[in-house]
């Protein structure tokens, strides 16, 4: 299987206010995503490619004109907006335009992420 992964940055807030209040994700907060899709084949395409990198623009584009420096409970619609909710929307996102599409890390910290693999 040959996989091939690409990484993209966002920063935004949000606030998981279902929590309760003394928690600190229950209070207006930000990070500095990073979100990585993973793209997999068992052979390559006629180029020599899972797919070439630049077919992921678009997702660039979603997310700078969608998520990056927005409150992601305005964008999304909801309050819980977590990493493995992240993680699965922009999986789905990306399987319905590139069908390779494995998986999607979405790291809210150096130290953290969540993954959607299905």
């Amino acid at each position: 299987m040959y996989r091939i992964t690409k990484e993209f940055h966002f920063s935004a807030s949000h606030q998981l206010s279902h929590l309760p209040d003394d928690h600190q994700c229950a209070r207006l907060h930000g990070h500095n995503y990073i979100v990585e899709v993973e793209l997999a084949a068992s052979e390559l395409n006629e180029d020599g490619f899972v797919r070439d990198y630049h077919e992921l623009s678009p997702l660039k584009h979603y997310i700078d004109e969608s998520f990056d420096h927005r409150h992601l409970n305005d964008v999304l619609g909801h309050d819980r907006v977590t990493s493995e909710w992240l993680a699965k929307h922009f999986y789905d996102w990306c399987k319905q335009r590139l069908p390779e599409t494995s998986a999607v890390r979405v790291s809210e910290t150096p130290k953290t992420w969540a993954e959607y693999r299905p």
